[in-house]
């Protein structure tokens, strides 16, 4: 029996639906790749993935439906940006420049720049001005083939402020074609009236900013940065079952810039994921991959540090932990909004396998914001959220790097960006 669709993306040259069978074996059957495959969705949601000789049997055409032809072109899930702080007021381009003259990140925060300069600047935005700053950034995201992006907040430090970018973060979901998923990151950082009182701040955290975060239903998960100088892995797990307690589930920056201990925290407090993880150690990642915590890595991060080190995936993936791909965007220490740069990084500096970046971007990303029911594969049931590249092969997504490959994105089931002769455009299909 057929089934009705109103939208057709055929003829694929390659369609990673990322769901293999149980006998795959090489990267191209663990992909789930389709040669000349095509998709039917209907309502925004998947309704079959095969070969394109096969349509015929399987599919029927609503009088309306949109039919875009992939031809020579490569077709697979919606890109998902599991770690970003997207929501920020200015730049800092002179820290960069400093950092190329010798200066380290944790030195440059002494001086006055780091994370406070954007809290100062962010704390002195107005909801329309972040409004805007956030539309252009999920601009660029889209037209680079991300459906889905995790945004956290951690710039306000203060409840109000904190709360005005969760509020910010809900009206960018509600106007934005790219889905965005709320994190409260109220543990970002020391705010400069705390200095010397991490302690007193960190009571804030718990018995007044989760607590608002909690009854306004603004964030779906709870984030802390833990490391050296800023929390404690006693401090981060303390903010972290008081977030558990209201409801969000527990994220963490953690073994990024020492080894803290950060991994088996995420193991112990039964986080979705643990994040960067340059310093992870043995332990972690045997604790990591018997609780099911995702590694997000961020390579990206540590380019642009110029750190000297990468977090060890080829060992994270052998001990069998979920690693996942992320820019970890920020005005700070990545400016990047492009995950295809990040898997080209992720393969030449971590040796992730082209297939591997794609997973992580994908499939691993949506199961380090528990969405993967939803997102991730390009299955039956799933949300038609997808990106056609104009490449050749899968391979050249990481391959062919510091350009744009994304032809056409569709968001739950709608065309929402396309590529041009001479522009670029986003908009929301009418229909």
């Amino acid at each position: 029996m057929k089934t009705e669709a109103d939208l057709l993306v055929e003829n694929a040259a390659q369609l990673l639906t990322l769901a293999p069978s149980p006998r795959a074996r090489d990267a191209e059957e663990k992909l789930g790749l389709i040669p000349d495959g095509t998709l039917a969705a209907k309502g925004g949601r998947i309704i079959w993935a095969g070969p394109a000789g096969e349509t015929s049997k399987r599919v029927s055409l609503a009088p309306d439906a949109k039919e875009v032809d992939a031809s020579g072109k490569v077709v697979l899930p919606g890109f998902i940006d599991s770690h970003t702080h997207l929501l920020f007021a200015g730049t800092r381009e002179k820290e960069f420049e400093l950092r190329l003259q010798g200066a380290s990140y944790q030195e440059v925060a002494a001086g006055g720049g780091g994370i406070k300069s954007t809290v100062e600047k962010t704390r002195r935005a107005s909801k329309e001005e972040l409004l805007r700053v956030g539309k252009k950034h999920l601009d660029s995201m889209l037209s680079l083939g991300t459906t889905t992006v995790e945004a956290k907040t951690g710039y306000g430090l203060s409840t109000m402020d904190e709360i005005k970018m969760l509020e910010v973060l809900r009206d960018l979901a509600r106007e934005h074609p790219v889905e965005v998923v709320p994190t409260f990151l109220g543990a970002h950082e020391i705010p400069p009236e705390y200095a010397g009182k991490t302690e007193d701040y960190v009571r804030v955290v718990i018995d007044e900013m989760i607590p608002a975060v909690a009854e306004k239903k603004l964030a779906h998960f709870c984030d802390v940065f833990c490391e050296k100088g800023v929390f404690s892995p006693v401090q981060s797990r303390q903010i972290l079952e008081a977030g558990k307690r209201h409801g969000l589930l527990p994220k963490l920056h953690a073994d990024e810039l020492t080894p803290l201990g950060g991994a088996e925290l995420a193991a112990e407090v039964g986080a979705v994921s643990a994040d960067h993880l340059l310093f992870i150690s043995e332990k972690g990642m045997e604790a990591m991959a018997e609780k099911g915590v995702v590694a997000t890595l961020l390579p990206g991060t540590a380019f642009f540090l110029f750190l000297g080190r990468y977090a060890p995936a080829r060992r994270m993936i052998s001990k069998g932990v979920t690693v996942a791909l992320a820019t970890d965007f920020n005005p700070g220490s990545c400016m990047t909004e492009s995950l295809p740069l990040i898997t080209t990084i992720a393969c030449t500096q971590m040796r992730m396998t082209p297939a591997e970046a794609i997973w992580g971007i994908t499939l691993h990303a949506a199961k380090a914001l528990r969405m993967e029911k939803e997102l991730g594969t390009l299955e039956p049931g799933k949300q038609a959220d997808l990106v056609i590249l104009d490449i050749p092969d899968y391979r050249h997504l990481s391959y062919h790097f510091g350009v744009n490959h994304a032809w056409k994105v569709i968001k739950k089931g709608r065309l929402v960006w396309e590529a041009e002769s001479a522009h670029s455009t986003i908009r929301v299909d009418p229909r």
